[in-house]
């Protein structure tokens, strides 16, 4: 299975503790396709319905319907990056993101790290 950069995957994310995101979730992938044709994990970002994020921060990219192929409007959450073993994701992304939506989310995910 071929997972590429800008893909989205709804994948179980537990077992998590705290504050982590739980559950089925959209996951975009952050990691370069080098990486992500190693067998090693995955990196990625955690999304969430747009109807949970009442406000918009520099640390998340809102993301319509249209923009990612997902059924719903998605808000990725720029803090909330995971590396993720290749056996939780199913064989088909269920979205994808343009370059310049990637862009958004890269300087998100900078700023989080501040990078």
């Amino acid at each position: 299975m071929s997972i590429k950069r800008g893909e989205i995957y709804f994948v179980n994310l537990n077992p998590t503790k705290g504050r982590e995101q739980a559950g089925k979730h959209p996951v975009l992938v952050l990691s370069i396709n080098k990486i992500n044709n190693l067998p090693l994990v995955i990196t990625v970002i955690v999304g969430t319905n747009g109807k949970n994020i009442k406000q918009d921060f520099s640390t998340n990219v809102r993301v319509t319907a249209e923009e990612s192929g997902l059924p719903v409007e998605t808000v990725f959450l720029g803090f909330q990056v995971r590396s993720l073993d290749r056996k939780r994701f199913p064989t088909q992304a269920a979205g994808r993101l343009s370059a310049a939506k990637m862009q958004e989310v890269e300087t998100a995910v900078r700023y989080c790290l501040g990078l």
